[in-house]
């Protein structure tokens, strides 16, 4: 079997990037080790940027995000009882968020791509990836794939960047003393926006999927198990965290879904190595403080759809030489951000009064300040993408 693109991986990134080279005229092959059900199910983002909402859109898979999507002009920062409005119509005219599960991104575009004709194949465990630097070939199940180029989109666990020899990569990592456990509830939201809020007990999110479904968040020690964390107990660390202004009121439900995530900054360079392209989680995790996971990836699909349009269309390797810096100054703008919120918005040692006020001091700078406020208004929606990496 040949195709021009072989991708591992189908989540966002991996099926984006299918679709985009489809728009261009390059054929791929898309092989995923888990189920189709398992990847439609799969629980993670919900925020797109305005850059994401646009692509999407462009490329003619927006249709339900347009219809079931919930765009948001604000985000809520909460803490000292009070709560600050960092209200983006004012200060990025023009910009928002749309929130629309991951999940749903995944069904939209695997249902495109298969009724585009594209070639999907799931269940297939034991993807190997081979002699990156000169004529690459994946094989799986007995069989093998030749193809021009790999793009390695299968996530942090991924088999495609420990296929890159040792020695070649720079890993630079940072684990965070907490973690987040985050619930589905059967339950409208309790606010139009989301909450950020921080307290001294920890933490909290409230954010939503759909009108009838809200997504909460709870910092929780690294180590947390969700046979201690009851229905009871989350509820009740909600109000805690949340309750915390005047007049609100936390709706509480029933909770269908729960999860345990590690909180880390990871960033593999470059994102290249011969004929194999990293993207997405594949090449750099972020904590989802910031809302860029999946952005990211979104942003590095972009610009390799254009570089082997490019390589196709010209024979010139050009932007393909350029993709891992292009990407990487991305990367490392939302690696800061997220950081950033991180840091603002934790708890982190309890006994450090000094750190404790300076976070204090910072929320009051960011909610009194147009500057502040706009520095995390412009990175909250998405920083436009680079000029001259159109998908079509």
């Amino acid at each position: 079997m040949r195709t021009q693109v072989g991708i591992v991986g189908a989540g966002p990134a991996g099926l984006l990037l299918s679709h985009l080279l489809h728009l261009r005229g390059i054929d791929s092959v898309v092989l995923e080790a888990r189920s189709r059900e398992y990847v439609e199910q799969r629980v993670r983002a919900g925020v797109l940027e305005q850059g994401t909402v646009d692509l999407l859109n462009e490329a003619g898979v927006g249709e339900r995000m347009r219809k079931e999507g919930l765009p948001h002009h604000g985000i809520e920062l909460r803490y000292g009882g009070a709560g600050h409005r960092i209200p983006f119509e004012k200060l990025v005219p023009g910009r928002a968020i749309t929130v629309y599960g991951q999940q749903e991104v995944v069904k939209d575009l695997i249902a495109r791509r298969l009724a585009d004709g594209g070639k999907i194949l799931f269940e297939v465990p034991d993807v190997a990836l081979h002699s990156l630097e000169k004529s690459p070939y994946l094989t799986f199940q007995g069989e093998r794939l030749d193809c021009d180029v790999i793009a390695g989109c299968d996530g942090f666990h991924g088999v495609s960047r420990p296929s890159i020899p040792e020695g070649v990569l720079s890993i630079f990592q940072r684990d965070y003393p907490f973690a987040w456990l985050g619930i589905l509830a059967q339950v409208p939201p309790s606010a139009e926006e989301l909450i950020y809020a921080h307290s001294d007990r920890g933490f909290a999110l409230h954010s939503m999927r759909t009108p009838e479904i809200s997504r909460f968040y709870l910092q929780v020690p690294t180590d947390a198990s969700l046979d201690d964390w009851p229905d009871e107990r989350i509820w009740a660390e909600l109000r805690a965290r949340l309750e915390t202004v005047p007049g609100f009121e936390l709706t509480e439900g029933p909770i269908f879904a729960k999860d345990v995530s590690a909180m880390r900054s990871f960033v593999a360079e470059p994102m290249r190595h011969g004929n194999l392209y990293l993207a997405g989680d594949a090449a750099h995790i972020v904590p989802p403080t910031g809302a860029k996971g999946l952005n990211l990836a979104v942003a590095d699909v972009r610009l390799l759809t254009a570089a082997l349009a490019d390589f196709y269309e010209t024979g010139s390797t050009e932007l393909l030489d350029a993709y891992s810096d292009t990407c990487l100054k991305r990367v490392w703008r939302a690696q800061h951000f997220s950081w950033w919120m991180t840091t603002l918005l934790h708890t982190f040692d309890a006994d450090d009064a000094y750190g404790g006020r300076l976070q204090t001091s910072h929320l009051d700078y960011v909610t009194s300040s147009t500057a502040a406020a706009t520095t995390l208004a412009e990175n909250y929606v998405g920083l436009p993408f680079e000029p001259g990496a159109s998908h079509a």
